[in-house]
């Protein structure tokens, strides 16, 4: 254990472009290189890990990302790793819109405090690491003959999330179930559906023995959610409506569960908090991702002892993670090791 702390932090922000393995389409963005920004935080003689993933659709660029954390690590000078709150909360207050950017600073801070305490985060916290769910591997929207081929390329993972948001959606589901008549199946809309699509494009789901829908309209009407959620006989997620802690109280009634995605809520002390706030609010937790490296993903999978669900696959959804981390097992279970920290190292 080493607690010895330096005089200041030093960071430093760098692109790390991805490349996926095939082309990642949702109801409104398609996706060949994901741009995200590697962060490292140099307290002394001891570096934290972080990762943003920044998203368009939220007016992030992976350079508008840099710059930002170029300025926020000028606020960072003279202060150390376990002020956290504080510094975080400066963030915040101060760059509204990166809470992408944020959320490396997040992750590379809470790596830093482990690798300074020579313990892992689920350790630090306290919790059950046999208790991690499984989870799905996600087909992005694409023609039918490519899906039918994802589907067979993704044969050793028994959890699917399947994209909609296109005319025929409905018969892909159809052939997915046909073919994978045993998976568990999830679906995503991504904001691609209306109300009335929604209710009646439910009892297709239903039929087909789908978990759960996930954000099947844009955010900002909870009342209709609610009419959704009363209307179908499977459960209902939320995704873009539930970025924020903030966001979680108004949910309560109108869906039965959110998921959490580190780089949309500013990283890993804000996702803790919807995790309790959800909690009280007798929702269900997943923890999502973007397409993301081994850093991301094993900074999320910390808190995955508290989730219901994870979709935790942006890292074995492209071709070059130069990281290594968290693992799964042969039921697709997520498996923490031991290494301090987020628990993540370069290859």
């Amino acid at each position: 254990m080493n607690l010895e702390i330096g005089i200041q932090m030093e960071v430093t922000a760098k692109p790390l472009n991805l490349t996926l393995r095939h082309a990642f389409a949702t109801s409104r963005s398609t996706q060949h290189i994901a741009e995200n920004v590697i962060v490292e935080i140099r307290d002394g003689d001891v570096v934290g890990l972080g990762e943003a993933a920044p998203i368009k659709y939220y007016n992030q660029t992976q350079a508008s990302c840099i710059r930002a954390l170029n300025k926020m690590a000028r606020r960072l000078e003279k202060r150390t790793p376990f002020e956290m709150e504080a510094i975080l909360a400066d963030l915040r207050a101060r760059f509204p819109g990166e809470p992408s950017a944020i959320a490396a600073v997040d992750i590379a801070l809470h790596d830093l405090m482990g690798k300074r305490l020579g313990r892992p985060l689920w350790q630090i916290w306290g919790l059950d690491v046999s208790g991690t769910p499984r989870t799905t591997f996600t087909i992005g929207i694409d023609s039918f003959e490519k899906v039918v081929a994802k589907v067979a390329e993704a044969e050793k993972y028994p959890l699917l999330k399947i994209k909609v948001g296109v005319k025929n959606d409905l018969e892909i589901l159809r052939e997915v179930r046909r073919l994978a008549p045993k998976k568990t199946l999830r679906v995503d809309a991504n904001c691609g559906w209306t109300v009335k699509e929604s209710i009646e494009k439910a009892k297709t789901l239903e039929k087909l023995g789908i978990e759960f829908l996930e954000q099947p309209i844009p955010a900002g009407n909870n009342a209709a959610l609610k009419k959704i959620k009363n209307a179908i006989g499977i459960p209902l997620m939320t995704d873009e409506s539930s970025l924020v802690p903030a966001d979680i109280p108004p949910l309560a009634g109108c869906v039965d569960g959110i998921n959490i995605k580190l780089v949309k809520c500013g990283g890993l002390r804000e996702g803790l908090k919807m995790v309790h706030i959800a909690r009280a609010c007798g929702l269900k937790i997943m923890l999502g991702c973007m397409i993301e490296s081994s850093v991301l993903i094993s900074a999320a999978a910390q808190l995955s002892p508290l989730a219901d669900y994870a979709d935790l696959d942006g890292n074995v959804l492209i071709s070059d993670d130069p990281f290594s981390g968290v693992t799964l097992d042969k039921s697709a279970k997520l498996i923490l090791n031991e290494r301090a920290g987020i628990g993540c190292v370069h290859r």
